[in-house]
């Protein structure tokens, strides 16, 4: 006799449904609710869950390489989290974001970091890059009163350290807009003076590991013009780069050079960027001396009709009796008596 082959159970068997087809009898949970095989449910839900948890896990790993766009309160954001490398911000520069931003929206998010062990209520990101941006935001919030412009885009980055913060700042600002030698100088002094280096050279070996030995140099220079004006200037950002250099040169011969300049600034309380680098330019010229006219003398001689008029420190001569005899004879006798 032949062997009938036996084969599994159809899919559609295993079910509450099928179940009831098959026998008339319907599969219940403890409930008292149809559910599938146990089994099945347990497996299911494994899967489920640690398909979530996955998920989960990997929202938080893009959020913190800063592959999430936040959407961050003004308020929420330190904007002094790192000593800033622009010192100031141009006003037509300005006026121009401020007004893409009123028309367009932010279209570049600005950077921050997650600052650790927050007090309740208390701001929790700090600043890393995008200045301009959060301070154009708040002016349109302030004028406008419009909760649009009450939050910011932002990438959330997780710097290895404050070192690395500073450089990610400093980069992309030179991308950006570009830096003054003297915004350069002072970043690297401000981090040093913040215990992030322990020396202004290895700041600057840091933050300026792509620039020429040269033109880490002359930020070197410009460091010696933060420390001796920061605090008086009020357009440091516009000092050209030779009138930066000339000014480190005249504050080494002569250290008192700085206390005249900010003499000559103080006069000036309500100067312009022109006006202070005018002041500053006059400040290393050097003083010519004033030419004072001599009293002029003259002299004649009856013997021979010869006058002599001293004008300056010139001595000039006259009279019928000048010829080139009298100019050797005049000659012998200077080389004689002087």
């Amino acid at each position: 006799m032949a062997r009938k082959r036996i084969s599994g159970p159809k899919p559609e068997f295993l079910g509450a449904a099928g179940l009831a087809d098959a026998g008339g009898i319907e599969s219940k949970s403890m409930f008292g609710s149809p559910s599938s095989a146990p089994i099945s449910q347990v497996v299911a839900d494994g899967a489920a869950q640690n398909a979530l948890n996955e998920l989960v896990e990997d929202m938080a790993r893009h959020r913190a390489e800063g592959r999430f766009v936040l959407k961050i309160p003004l308020t929420d954001i330190v904007q002094d989290h790192l000593a800033r490398d622009r010192v100031n911000a141009d006003t037509q520069d300005m006026q121009a974001l401020i007004e893409s931003l009123r028309e367009h929206g932010q279209r570049t998010p600005i950077e921050v970091t997650l600052l650790p062990d927050v007090p309740k209520g208390a701001p929790k990101y700090g600043l890393i890059s995008g200045w301009r941006r959060l301070l154009a935001l708040e002016q349109l919030y302030q004028e406008t009163g419009n909760p649009a412009f009450q939050t910011i885009l932002a990438l959330q980055r997780a710097p290895a350290d404050a070192a690395a913060a500073y450089v990610s700042m400093v980069e992309e600002n030179e991308i950006r807009v570009g830096l003054s030698y003297y915004e350069r100088a002072r970043v690297a002094a401000e981090a040093t003076k913040r215990g992030v280096f322990e020396t202004e050279k290895q700041a600057l070996l840091t933050l300026f590991a792509t620039a020429s030995r040269a033109k880490r140099s002359r930020i070197r220079s410009f460091i010696t013009l933060y420390h001796a004006l920061d605090g008086v200037l009020k357009y440091p950002a516009a000092i050209p780069e030779r009138l930066g250099l000339s000014l480190v040169e005249a504050l080494r011969k002569d250290p008192d050079t700085a206390e005249q300049i900010v003499l000559a600034l103080q006069q000036d309380p309500d100067r312009d960027a022109a006006r202070e680098i005018k002041t500053l330019v006059a400040a290393i010229q050097p003083v010519k001396p004033q030419n004072v006219p001599r009293a002029e003398h003259s002299v004649k001689c009856a013997s021979n009709g010869l006058k002599l008029v001293l004008r300056g420190n010139r001595i000039e001569i006259t009279g019928e009796q000048v010829s080139p005899e009298l100019l050797t004879r005049l000659k012998q006798m200077l080389e004689e008596t002087l």
